[in-house]
């Protein structure tokens, strides 16, 4: 029996042992005949007595091949994670349970369960980008979702029409809230968890992203005893957690602080938090309504999506009120063009938009793994030439620490446009433009960001080239 290099782990057969057996025996599943299953084993485990004991616990004859500790161990961590162990999971534990436990130790913010006509599968978001984790038979998948929809009190004998929900769960020393929704597609119904977040104790203005400047000209900004601040970028840049960050500084005794939010991802305590629910009418601009009689120093509405929203803000703003929310932009200066789409005057935004921000999530790369590469001038040749690329840049790889991802956690980059007398004129006027605000104004861009996180090695080209393009000016 020879010694190989090389571990490949069949995704299909991870769920045949528990993380406790794949761990106790060293272990990992590779293939699967009719008649016998073949696994990696640590070189420093007892064959004989390994093989019969998983011959009794898998009903199959099973073929141990035997490969480095080190390597066992490193494939261990990626697909039975070893944190697994300290939250009880056995053998006969709920397989629901194992998947959203091994989801929320992954930093995972959500699962997606998918089932098409050849099989079905579970994929989990990492650092913003989706990996499959599980393989579960056809056969199996229904009950699970049944299961979901139980946990989530939702109807299990509905299947034509999409439902959403929630489930508290708190079992094993995890204590979160899961967004629950179910879209019937052709080969039956797919399901999205959303992992949220149930304390905001960790967030804070500095831990965000920003550059010391930045921080400084943004606390500037929100200190303010009235006005709007505007938050831009597409789903999942982190426009919520920016948020939850800003309340939680600003969160005094003697301010009366209203939110409304669809979901609330995190709970923010002495503030008072509503969950949108526009199927009985409870909207953002109808929640709006409501807040302004509330007696409200500060009001956070989750998001800005239709011009009656938009113009109540502004007003609401320009009547002595410090309101929050998010837009959907792709930079700062878009949220004045936005606001003004949305049929809210040039003289109204000029005297109540206080801040501009807009910001992405960009992939680190793993420290274990990254390399350094010389720039191909013809892959950046389409961006602006200001952009100061350096010659030699670091690019992914992928090893067991980061998944075989290559990328390990995300940082947020800002642009911050702070509105002073100068700015609120020219907005006025209708004469603002980015050239404006990038020389005289010194504003640092979101593909200057990105450049900076390039050229200091923490990121690639590919990831921040998406932020270069869609920045040309």
């Amino acid at each position: 029996m020879s010694k190989v290099s090389q571990i490949e782990v069949n995704t299909e057969l991870v769920n045949i042992i528990t993380p406790i057996q794949a761990w106790e025996y060293e272990v990992l599943p590779n293939l699967e005949y009719d008649d016998r299953f073949v696994f990696s084993i640590s070189d420093e485990k007892p064959f004989a007595e390994t093989e019969s004991e998983l011959e009794f616990l898998l009903g199959k004859k099973i073929e141990l091949v035997p490969i480095e500790r080190a390597k066992i161990v490193n494939a261990l961590k990626k697909h039975y994670p070893e944190r697994n162990l300290d939250t009880n999971i056995t053998a006969n534990q709920d397989f629901l349970d194992t998947i959203i436990q091994d989801a929320r130790i992954n930093d995972s913010s959500d699962i997606h369960f998918e089932t098409y006509e050849q099989g079905c599968r579970v994929r989990i978001r990492i650092d913003g980008k989706l990996v499959e984790k599980y393989i579960i038979p056809v056969k199996e998948y229904k009950a699970l979702v049944n299961k979901i929809k139980i946990k989530a009190n939702l109807n299990i004998a509905e299947k034509r029409l999409p439902q959403d929900g929630r489930i508290l769960y708190n079992k094993n020393n995890f204590d979160f809230d899961i967004r629950v929704s179910i879209l019937p597609t052709l080969n039956g119904e797919k399901v999205v968890l959303r992992l949220l977040q149930k304390e905001a104790k960790h967030l804070s203005l500095d831990s965000l992203g920003m550059s010391n400047e930045q921080v400084t000209k943004y606390r500037h900004g929100i200190l303010k005893a009235h006005g709007i601040v505007l938050i831009s970028g597409p789903t999942g840049s982190g426009k919520t957690t920016t948020l939850y960050g800003t309340l939680k500084e600003i969160n005094t005794m003697d301010r009366n602080i209203l939110t409304i939010e669809d979901p609330i991802e995190y709970t923010l305590e002495g503030i008072n938090q509503v969950q949108l629910k526009e199927s009985i009418g409870l909207t953002f601009s109808s929640a709006l309504r409501t807040f302004l009689r509330q007696d409200p120093d500060i009001i956070m509405l989750g998001e800005i999506r239709d011009p009656e929203t938009a113009q109540m803000a502004s007003r609401a703003a320009l009547t002595g009120h410090l309101v929050f929310s998010t837009i959907h932009t792709n930079s700062a200066l878009g949220i004045i063009n936005r606001l003004s789409d949305m049929g809210v005057p040039s003289y109204l935004i000029a005297s109540t938009l206080t801040l501009a921000v807009a910001q992405r999530l960009v992939r680190l790369l793993c420290p274990h793994c990254k390399v350094e590469e010389k720039v191909d001038r013809s892959e950046i040749s389409n961006i602006n030439s200001d952009l100061k690329i350096a010659e030699n840049v670091n690019k992914e790889v992928g090893c067991d620490y980061c998944n075989n991802t290559g990328f390990k956690g995300r940082k947020a980059i800002y642009e911050i446009i702070s509105i002073d007398d100068d700015i609120s004129e020219r907005i006025r006027q209708n004469t603002l433009d980015l050239k404006y605000l990038t020389s005289t104004k010194k504003i640092v861009s979101l593909a200057d960001s990105a450049v900076s996180l390039l050229n200091s090695g923490q990121t690639s080209l590919l990831e921040v080239l998406p932020i270069l393009i869609s920045n040309i000016h």
